[in-house]
């Protein structure tokens, strides 16, 4: 950043320390909830944190594991919009943070990460519990600060919350060292709006010839596909990306990351596209025109074979960050910008245009719906055995307007095929798929949001990386309804071992040592569940829901149960494989 911030605060000057500036900024803000565990070099901070929750300013939720606060952190940001807020100690504590950081970076998720340092003295030194997180994080963080001056307090707050929140969001971390918590400075607050910061341009002025070029296409295109991702959801756009589809008859398709941004109850929706995507969306994809990509970013778990994705269609690609745009694909039309605020003026400019001719997209609507009904997303059936996606069936029925989070693997890919969540209602880790991630990030979303219900749904080898998090639950009273899918498997990797590596099952099996979950919630304080037959499925689900607290059930499904379609590496998103024998596009 090149130059500080202005402040134009009149606030009156207070004496007061360091970390109580950083408490007073972080309140003024709008910060309701920190997650966090305390340490050594974070005392200042906690000891002013201690007095501003007696006061009712805020509410510090203790985790048990200091990347438990980075996901909830991440979750309450996710399912809110508002940034996400944790604390961590110095050394240990602040590289147990480092995972979190980078699922949010990975993601786009605005967050402060505030860390305790050693004093300024000693860094350098290889004092106790010293660690550069500053230099460890650079590559995984939008900023980072070092607060060496305690005047600088207020200042680097206001910063880091602009920075977090603004163009393409993402975390930034704050590193106070123990003295500058401790020393006393004339303090002046900074107001969330005081924030100047030449040099940073969160936003570009949207090229208007570039929307009328994507106008023109849109007309001409008599395949066109809306290709909708995370920066949608990130930008409020679902509104007007339905509004879009429908002027143009274009069909949607989402990322995983884009999940909520698209009503997938829609008749213009073909569900995700990528490798566990529909069939029908990764058809579409291979065929359409027209391909319009709203705050995606080209991944490769989408695209596959980038050469063969999207072949015969030109690309309209809208994205807030420059970077992305062209980076794995060059499009006819780049257009930069807020996806909302440049849909709001294509429509705009529609309103006085004659309206897109129906007709021309006929067919093509018509081809989709032929390959909907011939390559469904089914729900397998067994007597004695319960399948993964008749789970998710079942709490999509029993809880349609659930907030759901995920771990990762193939729980998360049925979750993502069979649930149709609202904006901001499916939270999981997409581009760093990090295992652990759902309780936590369950939790965060809960704390921010207590009278909805909220679902984690994990798989046993995942679930057992975070599940500390039950006691903080408990602690709480934090009523998220956990679901593991317990197939006694990493899921994915035996699947992949299954499939590409001739079955050699290497260090997959987990089911030696798996926990009796029932008997571990517990053990915690929670209200444990075990389902292991068909016929006491949903009784046990309504049983869950009803629950006027946490609940942690564990639903032993179908062992050898794989995720299909699937597309393999290296290959089209039309080579998918694990459809039924019928004609292909």
């Amino acid at each position: 950043m090149a130059s500080p911030i202005t402040l134009k605060s009149s606030t009156a000057t207070q004496r007061v320390s360091g970390a109580y500036a950083l408490i007073d900024s972080l309140v003024r803000h709008g910060v309701k909830h920190i997650f966090g565990y305390p340490g050594g070099a974070v005392l200042p901070i906690y000891d002013e944190l201690y007095k501003a929750e007696e006061a009712g300013k805020l509410q510090h939720i203790l985790v048990r594991h200091e990347q438990g606060a980075s996901h909830a952190a991440d979750g309450y940001a996710r399912a809110t919009g508002e940034v996400g807020v944790c604390f961590a100690t110095s050394g240990p504590g602040a590289t147990n943070l480092v995972t979190g950081i980078a699922t949010a970076q990975m993601d786009s998720i605005p967050m402060v990460a505030i860390t305790g340092q050693v004093t300024r003295a000693a860094i350098g030194t290889d004092a106790f519990q010293e660690t550069d997180i500053h230099g460890i994080t650079l590559p995984i963080v939008k900023h980072s600060y070092v607060v060496r001056d305690p005047n600088q307090m207020a200042q680097i707050v206001a910063e880091a919350f602009y920075i977090a929140r603004t163009g393409r969001p993402g975390p930034v971390l704050i590193d106070v060292p123990k003295d500058v918590g401790f020393e006393e400075i004339d303090y002046i607050p900074v107001s969330p709006g005081d924030v100047k910061l030449p040099g940073y341009v969160p936003e570009v002025p949207i090229d208007m010839d570039q929307v009328d070029e994507a106008i023109a296409l849109l007309r001409e295109s008599e395949r066109p596909l809306l290709y909708v991702g995370g920066g949608a959801i990130a930008s409020g756009a679902h509104a007007e990306i339905q509004t879009l589809a429908e002027r143009f008859g274009a069909p949607m398709t989402n990322t995983l990351m884009g999940k909520g941004a698209v009503d997938e109850h829609h008749p213009l929706s073909v569900g995700m596209l990528g490798m566990h995507g529909t069939a029908y969306a990764n058809f579409a994809v291979s065929q359409c025109d027209l391909l319009v990509a709203i705050g995606a970013r080209f991944d490769d778990r989408v695209a596959g074979n980038l050469e063969k994705f999207a072949s015969k269609a030109k690309v309209i690609h809208i994205d807030i960050d420059p970077a992305e745009v062209g980076k794995n694909r060059v499009p006819e039309v780049p257009i930069i910008g807020d996806v909302r605020s440049v849909l709001n003026q294509l429509l705009s400019r529609l309103d006085d245009q004659a309206p897109p001719d129906p007709k021309r997209v006929q067919a093509w609507r018509d081809r989709i719906d032929v390959w909907k009904a011939d390559f469904p997303l089914l729900v397998p059936t067994y007597p004695d055995e319960i399948s993964p996606q008749a789970v998710i069936a079942a709490l999509t029925k029993q809880a349609p307007n659930a907030y759901c989070t995920t771990d990762v693997g193939q729980h998360q890919m049925w979750a993502a095929q069979f649930l149709k969540n609202g904006p901001r209602q499916w939270i999981s880790s997409a581009g760093l798929g990090t295992m652990g991630f759902g309780l936590p990030a369950a939790m965060g979303v809960q704390v921010a949001l207590p009278d909805e219900q909220v679902l984690c749904i994990s798989g046993d080898a995942s679930f057992q990386m975070c599940l500390q998090e039950l006691a903080t639950l408990a602690q709480y009273g934090i009523k998220v309804k956990t679901i593991i899918l317990n197939n006694g498997w990493q899921g994915m990797v035996r699947q992949w071992q299954q499939t590409f590596f001739g079955e050699r099952y290497s260090s997959s099996n987990m089911a030696a040592g798996m926990p009796n979950f029932e008997l571990l919630a517990q053990a915690f304080g929670v209200k444990g569940m075990l389902v292991s037959n068909p016929s006491e499925l949903d009784s046990a689900i309504a049983e869950m829901l009803a629950f006027d607290g946490p609940v942690l059930m564990d639903v032993h499904v179908r062992r050898d149960e794989n995720c299909y379609p699937m597309i393999p590496p290296g290959k089209s998103n039309e080579d998918m494989v694990g459809l039924p024998d019928k004609p292909r596009p």
